[in-house]
């Protein structure tokens, strides 16, 4: 297993856990993730970052999922599908990860801890996501047009052409 997919485990260990109680206070989550890595600084970091930044964007990756869901309600959904595509939708708007590398991640994750039919599921809503994003088709999210305008919710997020 590689070291950000070990990463992206714990963290969706977190994000589980989250969705059913509280969220966990920064500090004890980073302690967590430290323990199960071994104290690596770097790999440590991009958990971190992950998992604080999934659960601030948590609201408007919803708002896209429940979308490009049809028929599905994110309540309705299992909790391992809706955790992993809510931090894949993460890495896919608003992080440096490439998009099909954030997808590829997560249809290895579910089909781990999902059931038979979760790895088709998430691969399509993501995959959707993926391209709506890509082509620069991604409505406004209602948090987001709320509190900013559209230049300045476009440079939160990692336009397609930086990344590498």
């Amino acid at each position: 297993m590689s070291n950000r997919r070990r990463a992206r485990e714990i963290v969706l260990q977190l994000l589980y856990e989250a969705d059913l109680n509280q969220p966990r206070e920064y500090t004890s989550a980073r302690q967590f993730i430290n323990s199960r890595l071994h104290g690596r600084a770097a790999l440590t970091n991009f958990a971190e970052s992950l998992y604080r930044g999934t659960l601030d964007h948590r609201q408007q990756v919803d708002q896209h999922l429940a979308r490009l869901a049809k028929g599905w309600a994110i309540h309705r959904m299992p909790a391992t599908d809706r955790n992993v595509m809510r931090m894949a939708g993460f890495e896919i708007l608003f992080s440096v990860t490439p998009g099909p590398v954030a997808v590829a991640e997560a249809v290895v994750l579910i089909k781990r801890y999902g059931d038979k039919n979760s790895p088709r599921f998430v691969n399509g809503i993501l995959d959707r996501l993926l391209k709506e994003y890509e082509s620069g088709t991604l409505p406004a999210t209602a948090s987001a047009t709320e509190s900013t305008s559209t230049e300045e919710r476009r440079s939160e997020a990692v336009p397609p052409s930086n990344r590498t």
